[in-house]
């Protein structure tokens, strides 16, 4: 079972409880409630499959006092994949960003993008939206919503002026940022990232809460190597595609933990992000999107991030 790291202590994050996820699933950030706010927030859900734990971590970080609100930050299905679980063990209302609301409420899973990956999730119902331009008042903090498109075109970030947290989401990590999910679709996104990273360097950040890994400092080393490895994205779109081919399908290991040769290429044959990528990049010199994706799991094999075992191929 996936456990919840400890970070390191910042003063900005006092009144913050950060349960730093294994890459399956995204941190949870618990916003404890100051005085006269009627209960804490939690900003992000995780995986499906990490739920039950997530509402067990949860209940931890609480003891006992009520979560009044869940905020998502984007819906990928690593960010939003714990919402039902968590809002039928606390009754908490859950806030999404504005253009997710439709296919939230008609659970369009192609368009929230957990049918094109082929990923997992668990259907659950929205009470209210929170746009860019917009913000709410939790543990005693303003937090602005700043529209962050290029990994999600919808995705927001969260910032407190007062104490210069940022809850980055993918837009920025230590060592980078999320893939850029438009890419995938074939519409332009890598312009979109830049404006998001220049958007986070104008903001007078202490700290970072990214939606994957420890919380950092560093906001100018972070924001140069998201800005190279972006460069190298640009100037050779291929480069981006083959690692999203390579995320899509190691999540999916993580996921399912083993599974055959034969069913992983059947899985890279019918998920339509994988079909859309071989369409664009691959079908002039491979027969199959299982074909094409089969030279991937290979890699990832070599690289040590999946292995074989007899007919199976498992995740490490």
């Amino acid at each position: 079972m996936e456990v919840a790291r400890p970070v390191a202590a910042h003063p900005a994050l006092a009144g913050l409880s950060v349960l730093e996820r294994g890459w399956m699933s995204s941190n949870n950030i618990v916003i404890h409630a100051a005085p006269g706010e009627p209960g804490a927030v939690l900003v992000d859900t995780g995986h499906v499959m990490h739920a039950q734990q997530t509402v067990a971590l949860l209940r931890h970080a609480l003891q006992g006092r009520p979560l009044a609100r869940i905020v998502n930050t984007h819906l990928h299905s690593d960010h939003c994949g714990g919402n039902a679980a968590v809002q039928r063990a606390f009754g908490a209302p859950i806030t999404v960003p504005p253009g997710n609301a439709a296919a939230v409420a008609a659970w369009d899973t192609m368009r929230l993008s957990h049918g094109s990956t082929g990923q997992r999730s668990e259907r659950f119902v929205h009470a209210a939206t929170l746009a860019p331009g917009e913000h709410f008042v939790a543990g005693g903090r303003r937090w602005d919503a700043i529209a962050a498109p290029g990994h999600d075109p919808f995705s927001l970030i969260l910032f407190d002026a007062r104490e210069g947290v940022l809850l980055s989401a993918d837009a920025l990590w230590e060592q980078g940022f999320g893939v850029v999910f438009p890419e995938i679709d074939g519409v332009p996104g890598f312009d979109d990232v830049a404006a998001t990273l220049d958007a986070i360097e104008r903001l007078p950040v202490r700290v970072v809460i990214p939606g994957h890994g420890a919380p950092f400092a560093d906001v100018a080393g972070a924001l140069m190597r998201a800005r190279e490895r972006l460069a190298g994205f640009v100037q050779n779109p291929a480069r981006h595609t083959r690692h999203a081919v390579k995320v899509l399908i190691k999540y999916h290991l993580m996921e399912e933990r083993r599974v055959t040769r034969d069913a992983l290429l059947r899985w890279l044959a019918a998920t339509p992000h994988v079909v859309s990528l071989w369409q664009r990049f691959g079908a002039a010199d491979s027969d199959s999107p299982a074909r094409w994706g089969e030279r991937f799991v290979d890699d990832l094999i070599g690289q040590g991030a999946l292995a074989r075992d007899g007919a199976d191929v498992v995740d490490r």
